[in-house]
């Protein structure tokens, strides 16, 4: 027999600790059971901070499978249900290191499981994991397991990898359209001008006269991509690159955030969809009973557009220095004034958990709205641009025949 120290909600509110004598960890937190408590963490006595330094020293958090949107879902949704169903942490964690579907996952889950019959927490080991969770989903499993509601922190954490999906899945969709037309206009262009053009050379050579400018251009274009055509992969690669790491590169990412928010259709994206997640996260954390400031932090790390940022980082500090939320808030001149609305109405009437969770679901529909009328605008956008290439190449073919045919 051992000693095994355990901390348990009493009543699913009150946190309890003491000690019980058991042969294994099973049985000590079925004996914890039996005392009428809920037990959150349960370690053998002589594993005291010793065990919880060496397994904090042998963990290695660069070795840990980094887990995307999709992996955190699958994770939390497994944990959340079998949290929900009364069965331990460190249970629920061996059932997904032996049956989750995902490799990574697994990994994951031995790991957690490893650090915490060490003693540790859940939210301390995944602390040590900042690169693999994130910040936000760190915070708010810190905050549920503090205030005793882990499994209705899981609940709402779930729901917020859901959104987020949602709404990677809604810009992703709209952009899908137009990133499929220019790929098809490019493949065209190449094709007219390696294959095409260099047809009709000898043929325009043979009129004796001079070409127009642009099919002059366009054939000289196309005589060197056909003569050099290893080039062409390196061209499209370095446009490419060149794209990505402009969206990546620090400076040039802050002036295109900057730009964005001046376009007006562009802007009211950028917008409502950086402040859907913001304002979930916002709510989850205030139902988990986090401070305010700390709700500003966690979620501004949910921001991408720099400009935004920067704007609610003020906002933060005002808060912090006594300021209420929606004052601080409307002074960056950034947030929809409804959703303002809804905070300061939140606070006046002590309801602001019940009105971000309002103000949540007014930004799915706006964000919808905005959506379906971008795909209705780009549609049209799309055939004026295929319509400008085609007339462009058959004006290029057919000036020259044209001016022939007059003479």
């Amino acid at each position: 027999m051992a000693i095994y120290n355990y901390e348990a909600l009493k009543d699913g509110k009150e946190i309890v600790k003491g000690k019980v004598e058991a042969d294994d960890v099973r049985e000590a937190r079925d004996n914890v059971r039996r005392l009428g408590f809920t037990p959150t963490k349960v370690y053998e006595e002589r594993l005291g901070k010793d065990a919880k330094a060496d397994a904090a020293a042998t963990a290695k958090p660069g070795q840990m499978k980094a887990l995307g949107l999709a992996d955190k879902i699958d994770f939390t949704s497994t944990l959340q249900i079998l949290a929900s169903s009364g069965i331990p942490m460190i249970e629920s964690l061996l059932f997904i290191e032996n049956d989750a579907a995902k490799l990574k996952i697994r990994l994951v889950a031995k790991e957690l499981r490893t650090q915490i019959m060490a003693g540790a927490t859940f939210a301390d080991t995944l602390s040590k994991y900042p690169e693999q969770f994130g910040q936000i989903y760190i915070g708010l499993c810190k905050a549920g397991e503090d205030s005793g509601e882990l499994e209705k922190t899981l609940d709402r954490l779930l729901e917020i990898l859901n959104k987020q999906a949602a709404i990677k899945s809604k810009v992703v969709g709209t952009l899908m359209y137009p990133m499929f037309v220019i790929c098809l206009a490019v493949i065209i262009v190449l094709v007219m001008l390696m294959f095409v053009f260099p047809v009709f050379k000898e043929m325009f050579d043979n009129m004796g006269k001079d070409l127009p400018w642009i099919t002059a251009v366009l054939m000289e274009a196309g005589l060197f991509l056909k003569k050099f055509w290893y080039l062409v992969p390196l061209i499209l690669g370095s446009i490419a690159f060149s794209i990505i790491y402009l969206f990546k590169w620090e400076p040039s990412r802050r002036r295109i955030d900057k730009i964005s928010l001046e376009i007006p259709l562009l802007r009211d994206l950028v917008q409502f969809s950086n402040f859907a997640n913001f304002i979930a996260v916002m709510q989850v954390a205030y139902d988990a009973g986090v401070p305010i400031v700390e709700c500003l932090y966690l979620a501004v790390l949910t921001l991408t557009n720099y400009t935004l940022k920067e704007k609610v980082d003020q906002a933060t500090l005002l808060v912090q220095q006594g300021q209420h939320l929606s004052v601080a808030l409307r002074a960056t001149e950034s947030v929809p004034k409804m959703i303002l609305f809804m905070i300061a109405t939140g606070e006046q009437s002590g309801r602001l958990g019940d009105m971000l969770l309002q103000a949540t679901r007014f930004i799915d529909k706006k964000l919808d709205d905005i959506v379906d009328t971008m795909t209705k605008m780009i549609e049209p956008l799309m055939l004026i641009v295929i319509g400008s290439i085609v007339l462009t190449l058959a004006l290029a073919l057919y000036l020259p025949l044209f001016g022939s045919y007059v003479e």
